[in-house]
């Protein structure tokens, strides 16, 4: 009697929770069952593209004898700096404080304890180009405005997503043409696919190219290159 209560309030239960949507939940999906060989394919496709953003940091560093003095004078000359940024076609959401630091500087003798001589303000900008070839002039613009610390640039590929997308395509018909090659040296044809996972996603970013200019009437210039990117697709497929 114990037994039929309980089996009872089990299925009254299972009934409550399909009436509120939590089936799935209490009772998962069985893994297929196949009749026939499982084949398992990791695959790669990958597409390429010239990056069309860059990423630089730019920075200015300044010292004074105070703290006060050193980030003012950091204050004035990171306020041209954006000035000219903008100025230069540079829009306001592509221009981003990326650190703010204040040091002091230390004379040291030894056997003595460190002396502050100083402090040294530095203010680092994170400045997207979203049209590379202009990003040489715009290197040459940042110096003459007292900008003397430069890093990067980071190349991208704006809409990566879409060309992550045409990777997605390329793996699967890669997978799907050695499925096929399989099935047909084993005497066998493709019946199904039985899962899919994806990992990967990746745009690496190539070795940044900045050629400095070699005299004075020429501009720095960056060299965009090309971007592999990747993705890395497991597919099982039955086969009978």
């Amino acid at each position: 009697m114990t037994a039929r209560l309980s089996l009872t309030a089990g299925a009254a239960l299972a009934f409550l929770l399909q009436g509120s949507g939590a089936i799935a939940q209490a009772y998962p999906v069985a893994a297929p069952v196949i009749t026939g060989t499982r084949l398992d394919l990791t695959v790669e496709g990958v597409v390429h593209r010239v990056p069309d953003l860059a990423t630089i940091n730019a920075g200015v560093v300044t010292e004074a004898p105070n703290a006060a003095a050193a980030m003012q004078e950091n204050a004035r000359r990171i306020a041209t700096t954006i000035a000219a940024l903008k100025k230069a076609g540079i829009a306001d959401r592509d221009i981003q404080t990326a650190a703010i630091s204040l040091n002091p500087q230390y004379r040291y003798v030894d056997g003595q304890a460190p002396v502050i001589t100083g402090y040294q303000a530095s203010n680092q900008l994170a400045i997207r180009f979203r049209e590379i070839r202009l990003a040489g002039a715009i290197l040459d613009t940042l110096v003459a405005q007292g900008v003397n610390q430069i890093n990067g640039p980071n190349l991208s590929v704006a809409n990566s997503e879409a060309a992550l997308d045409e990777a997605r395509g390329e793996a699967a018909k890669i997978a799907r043409h050695r499925a096929e090659l399989y099935a047909q040296a084993t005497g066998l044809h493709v019946k199904r696919i039985l899962a899919i996972s994806e990992s990967g996603g990746n745009a690496p970013t190539p070795y940044p190219v900045m050629a400095m200019a070699r005299d004075k009437s020429a501009s720095t210039a960056i060299e965009p290159g090309e971007q592999s990117l990747t993705i890395n697709l497991s597919i099982s497929f039955e086969l009978e």
